[in-house]
């Protein structure tokens, strides 16, 4: 799943837009700047499934962004749909130690790399504690880090904080996608466990995702460059 990575490779653009006409437009603006995006829950319920094939056949890599959470049957059947879609290059599971397991089962050959979802990157200490949790953000995501080690996962999504303690655990093979990057000047929005494009690279992230500051911009084509050109330096 990580292979050799160019830097243009290493940059996954988030279409969070609320249409297909509004992603096909961003896509179209971006051009050679980036070449790999991100699909997730709000484009896909605006009938953003068929991007996919759309994408892939301009060359494109897509990360199907589902964060799949239930009982193992269903688990299994979303992940066996997934590989049946094709294009796919990535796509997530929440790091619990039975869903992962029933995803790694299911996967077809040829399927798509399965990337365990630790914590997400707009949760802090505080966060967690409300929501029951007795450990902070570092040491759950170390744990859950091991956990789809162990159940055969292909990779983690963890923040930039904590690639180097994940690294560490799951090794040299296992991808590490990283979300909760900011460039210099961009606002961290709803995100709490953030850094630069440059940081997360230099701290050992194979991709990074990058959505608002990208799609966001003025120039969306010279806002993706810019990203590129910043991992290639760090890298």
């Amino acid at each position: 799943m990580r292979g050799k990575l160019q830097p243009r490779d290493r940059l996954i653009v988030g279409l969070d837009v609320g249409s297909v006409g509004e992603a096909r437009a961003l896509v179209d603006a971006i051009g050679d700047a980036a070449g790999f995006y991100k699909i997730g829950m709000q484009l896909v319920f605006a009938d953003g499934l068929p991007l996919i094939a759309e994408l892939a056949a301009r060359g494109k890599r897509i990360f199907l962004d589902m964060k799949l959470l239930d009982i193992d049957n269903t688990v299994a059947g979303g992940v066996a749909s997934i590989g049946g879609l094709g294009g796919v290059t990535f796509t997530t599971i929440h790091a619990y130690p039975k869903a992962m397991r029933a995803a790694v089962a299911a996967k077809p050959p040829g399927g798509p790399g399965l990337l365990a979802v630790t914590v997400l990157t707009s949760l802090d200490d505080a966060d967690l504690r409300r929501a029951g949790y007795s450990t902070g953000a570092a040491e759950l995501v170390a744990a859950r880090a091991a956990d789809a080690r162990d159940a055969g996962m292909d990779g983690v999504i963890c923040s930039p904080h904590e690639i180097r303690r994940v690294r560490g655990i799951v090794g040299p093979d296992m991808a590490i996608v990283t979300p909760g990057i900011r460039p210099a000047g961009s606002s961290a929005g709803d995100q709490k466990r953030v850094t630069s494009p440059g940081e997360a690279i230099t701290a050992g992230a194979d991709f990074i995702v990058v959505a608002r500051p990208v799609i966001e911009a003025p120039d969306p084509a010279r806002a993706a460059a810019a990203i590129v050109a910043e991992i290639e330096a760090s890298a």
